[in-house]
């Protein structure tokens, strides 16, 4: 995976001036943006990826359904279209994306690696079989659909959310209840 310039924020979200590489950012704790999109489908089923087993961090768990950082200078919406075509091989058009709202991750994948993150969050419609999505094989190593309230249940087991990726409770669950008022 190659490195990246990113764009740095400051606590609240805001653009420094500042541009880093995206392991630098990591290395310092810098405050940086990203997109996560969510696949849900009329089933209440929602679309998950298995991080590869190359990836630096969080390697061969489940995760949202794509996610990325933002290049420098990029829209977020161009990113989050930019990280769909290229993780899973879909062309979505703007309006098929719904902004859901931002949220600071702060994590500590491993020693040394601070992940900072402004998560601009998107939800989208499923509308085609997975079968049809072409993954990106240094990102992404299998997908599945999963119902809503399973993935919760999953999350609350304490064997199987070792599973999956260690967001905050209040990150899933927010994504939870977005998902479920669309249905």
């Amino acid at each position: 995976m190659a490195d990246e310039l990113i764009d740095i924020l400051d606590e609240v979200g805001k653009f420094t001036g500042k541009i880093e590489l995206k392991s630098e950012a990591h290395r310092l704790g810098l405050y940086h943006a990203s997109v996560h999109i969510w696949f849900y489908t009329n089933k209440g089923e929602v679309l998950l990826q298995k991080r590869a087993d190359c990836k630096d961090t969080y390697p061969n768990l489940w995760d949202v359904s794509v996610a990325g950082h933002i290049g420098t200078g990029e829209t977020v919406e161009s990113s989050a279209i930019r990280e769909i075509n290229e993780e899973i091989g879909l062309s979505v058009p703007k309006d098929n994306l719904n902004f859901i709202g931002m949220y600071l991750s702060k994590k500590i994948p491993k020693p040394d690696l601070y992940d900072n993150e402004f998560h601009h969050i998107y939800l989208s419609h499923l509308d085609v079989p997975i079968t049809s999505l072409i993954l990106q094989k240094e990102e992404v190593s299998d997908c599945t659909l999963i119902h809503i309230n399973l993935l919760e249940k999953h999350l609350l087991d304490p064997i199987k959310s070792k599973t999956y990726v260690p967001h905050d409770t209040a990150y899933y669950d927010f994504i939870h209840k977005e998902i479920i008022n669309r249905l």
